[in-house]
């Protein structure tokens, strides 16, 4: 692949947002994220987590995904979904957990196997990084391998490629945990593969942090008809205004210094630099 633009697709639960009398639940929020530029794409409204099976399909058709790489965690590892990223000429990296048993175990057994025999015989791919920083270091380690002859079921994911392992060894404090996650992947570069891994957190860090940290959305009791929804995407509009204003300030300096200056609101809501 020459190309690389990771899309990161997740979902959000605005926690405050339900209401016991009425037996309103809680609204869920699946968006897709622009990694390269920080800026929510779409978002699609759902109101129980286990809907993003048939939510997510239905998102990624409002969005353009030829050259994309789509990376959803194990909740959407599902054909369905997998076709729709294909029809759209986009490629994947999905997270695989217990809700595909069969292909969870294929893929652990695999690579236990493999990591036995020191990867002989093996087509894989490998890369290694390191991170420091407060008294952390992370060291995360990719493979990629082409192997897919044990993989259960292979024929159901359209363009697999690829089964991939990650493996987190993180030393804190004095302690060392080590995590290890696994996936299916529709292209094979290990450098690409480790990217759109490590680009899927920017969804989590960049658009649900600061949603809950700066706009305070957990916070928020709008319940009424369609409030929560309507201003669910208010706040995705305005943090996209926000992040495209590029001043050196934060998000949340941002929002205080539009609400006392008229000027730079304005500039802010047309989008223009200050």
């Amino acid at each position: 692949m020459s190309a690389f633009v990771v899309r990161p697709i997740d979902g959000k639960t605005l926690r405050r947002s339900h209401d016991k009398k009425s037996g309103k639940k809680a609204l869920h929020m699946i968006s897709a994220w622009a990694n390269e530029n920080e800026m929510v794409l779409g978002q699609v409204k759902t109101e129980e987590k286990s809907n993003e099976i048939t939510a997510i399909p239905e998102l990624l058709k409002l969005l353009e995904l030829n050259g994309c790489i789509v990376t959803i965690d194990a909740m959407g590892c599902q054909e369905s979904i997998v076709n729709e990223i294909v029809e759209g000429k986009g490629d994947y990296a999905i997270a695989v957990k217990g809700n595909q048993g069969h292909l969870h175990d294929s893929i652990i057994d695999y690579f236990t196997t493999a990591e036995k025999n020191e990867f002989k015989n093996t087509p894989f791919q490998f890369k290694e990084t390191l991170d420091k920083g407060h008294g952390r270091v992370e060291t995360r380690r990719y493979w990629l391998s082409s192997c897919l002859d044990s993989i259960y079921n292979i024929e159901r994911w359209k363009n697999l490629s690829a089964i991939g392992m990650v493996e987190s060894e993180r030393y804190d404090n004095g302690k060392t945990t080590i995590d290890r996650r696994y996936y299916i992947v529709s292209f094979y570069d290990v450098n690409l593969f480790a990217k759109a891994v490590r680009s899927h957190w920017g969804i989590e860090n960049k658009l649900h942090w600061t949603l809950d940290m700066t706009f305070r959305e957990d916070e928020s009791r709008i319940r009424r008809e369609n409030g929560s929804h309507n201003f669910g995407v208010i706040r995705h509009m305005a943090l996209n205004l926000l992040k495209s204003e590029n001043t050196k300030r934060s998000i949340k300096g941002k929002r205080l210094r539009s609400a006392l200056d008229d000027q730079f609101r304005a500039k802010v809501l047309c989008g223009e630099s200050f």
